[in-house]
């Protein structure tokens, strides 16, 4: 029986998830915390990299702004998408007016921007808003 790691949305810890489980069941051993919500994490720096470094599922970030429109445009679709690919993908938020330093690390010239990760690299990349089918479509072919 093999067991996938997921870290927690709310204190970082990395649980340890049975695959004989439905995850979404699942409950954070430190601080007891819902491991899937259906929502997307905003995520600074050190909470980006966690992610992406110790989840064992696929984790799609959207690099966004406050005064961005395509963003806002794109924010509800991104919610819905949450609610849809997980526990199969962790969706991350990275404000890049907060977090502009994150941003510049990963070359990131126009908002918003999608970036998918699997086993802590980068596998695919767009730029532009997307509707609802449109980012689980983009989502799911690298999967």
């Amino acid at each position: 029986m093999a067991s996938a790691n997921t870290v927690c949305p709310h204190c970082l810890g990395v649980n340890r998830l049975p695959a004989d489980k439905d995850p979404r069941q699942g409950k954070c051993g430190r601080c007891g915390g819902a491991l899937f919500s259906g929502a997307p994490v905003a995520v600074d720096h050190d909470a980006f990299r966690r992610h992406v470094e110790r989840n064992d599922m696929a984790v799609l970030v959207d690099f966004w702004a406050d005064w961005c429109a395509p963003c806002k445009m794109m924010a509800p679709h991104f919610q819905q998408a949450a609610a849809e690919l997980e526990p199969a993908v962790r969706l991350l938020k990275v404000n890049t007016e907060v977090e502009q330093n994150l941003a510049m690390n990963h070359g990131i010239r126009s908002i918003p921007t999608l970036i998918l990760f699997k086993g802590g690299a980068e596998v695919a990349r767009t730029a532009g808003a997307l509707d609802l089918q449109g980012l689980l479509g983009w989502t799911r072919q690298y999967l």
